[in-house]
């Protein structure tokens, strides 16, 4: 299957997505910011797909899809965010924009994560 980088600063919700994502025989690293993330797409062999959130510290997702599509134009990348203040879908639809294949409104269904990979994966 596939190597995929998660980046998501909520332990709790990482920990999901990585579990759901290795039940499908995908092979996962984990980052807990985008300063992590992007050091660990410099360093590991590149991601056939990054999974990053928006909302977090240090590095959020939209600087960090900005960057890894500088770095990495070949890298495909699923957006997720929960939402904030401005709402998620706000942010997805900037995530898009900036080169984001899909997106995902928190919460969502381990199905729906499984989809979007899929989909990912098969463009």
């Amino acid at each position: 299957m596939a190597l995929i980088l998660v980046i998501d600063d909520e332990e709790a919700v990482r920990r999901v997505i990585v579990r759901t994502l290795k039940s499908a025989g995908h092979e996962v690293v984990e980052a807990e910011n985008g300063e992590k993330g992007l050091a660990l797409v410099r360093t590991i062999p590149p991601p056939v797909l990054i999974i990053t959130d928006i909302l977090m510290p240090r590095k959020d997702g939209l600087e960090t899809i900005m960057e890894i599509i500088r770095e990495c134009p070949e890298a495909r990348i699923i957006a997720i965010s929960g939402g904030g203040a401005a709402g998620h879908m706000e942010y997805l639809t900037i995530a898009e924009r900036l080169g984001a294949i899909a997106t995902l409104a928190k919460p969502f269904r381990a199905e729906e994560l499984l989809d979007a990979v899929s989909t990912a994966l098969a463009d």
